[in-house]
């Protein structure tokens, strides 16, 4: 346990190389790494997304590959295509850039719902079907996508099937005016991408996704949790509430940041730690709210013990 939060330590401390300020979201898409799950950031163009997907690759040791998603962007153009060889008088399949270890899905609401499905199978169950084969991915396979405000022109929005998909969606918000005025100096930002290195190699994730299950998870906090989402399939609270996909992310997430704390149970913090960025792009509110008030609503509403 000890290890793990030492590692998490010194990623948070490089990854600030490159987006300064930012340790709690950092820390959130190394737990869904962790929980072998998918990170929706979702912000203004500009605040560092793009930079902290590519220096989180290099830190952790995978395979990166990136796809900037427009609106004339076609499925083939992720997946691959079959493509004639002259030599051989055969197809041969060409594999898109959905064949790595994390995929960088730039802008993913600009391209047209035909071509973000191209993504869904791939998130799901790690593989493409092509010609009616099953073609698996590279392990681990883990997608960043970055997400434009839905009022910004040129957006399409993400179905419920597809956000769904995603474990976590994370804000990063704009930086401190101390942080900003380090970045216009040159001292943090993509300038120091090439002074990252690996930290983590790909078969250690498998053994922290092995030591989550050895993370404790009392039946007081599982009650606790059910009872967040039960809150959200309340009609009077929200219009679409939290499916059972959600509230075993829910569980996972709090049982990997738990982990990288040092801890080998569960406690309420971590639960409320993780609920927002799990729950709140799986939730519909009613009209007069937005997502993310409402998860906070929920969190202070919903006691931690079941009161008589």
């Amino acid at each position: 346990m000890s290890h793990l939060s030492t590692l998490t330590d010194r990623l948070l401390e490089q990854a600030s190389q490159v987006v300064a300020g930012k340790p709690e979201q950092i820390r959130l898409i190394w737990v869904s790494l962790l929980c072998g799950g998918h990170v929706l950031l979702e912000d203004l163009p500009g605040v560092g997304k793009t930079t902290l997907a590519q220096g989180l690759g290099r830190l952790m040791g995978l395979e990166y590959q990136r796809i900037q998603f427009t609106a004339d962007l076609l499925p083939s153009d992720v997946i691959g295509a079959q493509i004639f060889d002259r030599e051989k008088q055969a197809f041969r399949f060409h594999q898109g850039p959905v064949f790595t270890q994390l995929l960088l899905a730039d802008e993913l609401n600009r391209a047209t719902p035909k071509a973000q499905s191209a993504l869904l199978e791939a998130m799901e169950e790690g593989q493409v079907s092509v010609d009616g084969d099953a073609l698996k991915l590279p392990q681990p396979f883990f997608v960043i996508a970055t997400q434009n405000p839905q009022s910004q022109s040129g957006t399409y929005p993400l179905p419920e099937s597809q956000l769904d998909r995603f474990f976590m969606r994370i804000s990063l918000g704009y930086p401190e005016e101390a942080i900003e005025k380090q970045l216009l100096l040159g001292h943090v930002g993509r300038i120091n991408l090439d002074q990252l290195s690996p930290l983590v190699k790909p078969d250690q994730l498998s053994e922290f996704r092995l030591a989550l299950k050895d993370v404790s998870i009392s039946d007081a906090i599982l009650d606790y949790i059910m009872r967040l989402v039960q809150k959200t399939r309340d009609s009077s609270v929200c219009a679409l509430g939290l499916s059972p996909r959600a509230s075993q992310s829910l569980a996972n997430a709090a049982r990997a940041y738990a982990l990288t704390s040092g801890r080998d149970y569960v406690t309420p913090d971590d639960v409320q730690e993780v609920f927002a960025p799990v729950a709140a792009h799986r939730i519909k509110a009613h009209r007069s709210l937005s997502a993310d008030t409402l998860v906070r609503q929920i969190l202070d509403t919903v006691d931690v013990l079941r009161m008589p």
